[in-house]
């Protein structure tokens, strides 16, 4: 997982540092934001200290209708010491008894020109972007016609290859060798390259080439969702492999359950090809057409009418 500090904050949405300096490279462990305003209310039984906490007008204006005992009391219970940070939307003024607070507990107070909702909003993608759950899988990953696939298999059986030859065929590459996955949403992984590693493809024989110096920037993409999984694997003559397509295979990646596809390697098939191929029928069975199931069924109903005829 990614470390996120105020300080990011700070340079990604260009927010003023009202005090607190001390604190600003505490990290920020949740996604979710919360708006104090029951604890301005005096109620901190279940306040969620550890959370970025976001103040707007109505949390600010019923601040100013508290006496000055319970502003003091209030501004030290919302500063802890496990507090990552505190924004204040709309550019509004900051009290004094929540300044002295944070420079007593070392709690950076930013300052937003940004309405709360649409602040909150923004902060929460970030975060979501930056604190969801990684891996790293060693594959290929490719964008065939929109479907974000990825080639496993063991080392040497044809991925890089077989992605060399699907960009020659127009589609594009996100990653080789290591793919980092993350996953932004319920179901959702996000597939991108290491940043050394970007736009570089193993070759044997040839080495590394820049996939994009030799067929532009339409060739590469930064990232892609992952729909499929395709598994390249040697032919096995003692295995039974699908020969319908009505098997319907998963393997999970982090919380995620992603389709799997298993296409044994042999000289003379075009691997390129039949990934493509591959793609084009995930995104037809997306659209509700599924070959096989259509075979079998047509199957299914001729060998009702034989039974029929028989009686």
């Amino acid at each position: 997982m990614a470390k996120v500090n105020a300080n990011d904050l700070l340079e990604k949405f260009e927010l003023e540092l009202l005090s607190g300096e001390e604190g600003i490279y505490r990290p920020i462990t949740t996604i979710d934001i919360s708006r104090p305003g029951i604890e301005m209310a005096g109620f901190f039984t279940y306040y969620p200290a550890k959370r970025l906490q976001l103040l707007g007008r109505t949390e600010l204006s019923f601040f100013q209708q508290l006496t000055d005992h319970d502003k003091v009391e209030r501004m030290k219970k919302l500063c802890t010491y496990d507090t990552p940070g505190i924004i204040i939307s709309r550019g509004l003024e900051a009290p004094k008894e929540l300044l002295d607070a944070s420079d007593e507990f070392g709690v950076p107070i930013l300052r937003s020109s940004l309405t709360t909702t649409r602040l909150s909003s923004r902060l929460t993608t970030f975060l979501e972007s930056k604190l969801a759950p990684t891996t790293a899988m060693h594959g290929v990953l490719v964008d065939i016609y929109g479907i974000g696939v990825l080639l496993t298999g063991a080392s040497g059986v044809g991925k890089s290859e077989t992605a060399l030859d699907l960009v020659r065929r127009g589609h594009r590459l996100v990653a080789d060798d290591s793919v980092e996955i993350r996953q932004e949403h319920e179901n959702t992984l996000i597939g991108r390259a290491p940043e050394l590693i970007q736009h570089l493809l193993e070759i044997r024989g040839l080495g590394i080439i820049n996939v994009m110096t030799l067929f532009g920037a339409g060739a590469i993409r930064p990232f892609k969702r992952l729909a499929l999984v395709i598994s390249l694997e040697l032919w096995d003559q003692n295995k039974a492999y699908d020969r319908l397509g009505l098997e319907e295979n998963t393997v999970k990646i982090i919380d995620t359950d992603v389709p799997k596809l298993t296409i044994p390697v042999r000289p003379g098939r075009n691997l390129a090809v039949i990934v493509e191929v591959a793609a084009m029928n995930f995104r037809l069975k997306r659209l509700g057409m599924n070959a096989a199931q259509q075979f079998s069924d047509r199957l299914t109903d001729v060998i009702e009418e034989g039974d029929r005829e028989e009686y």
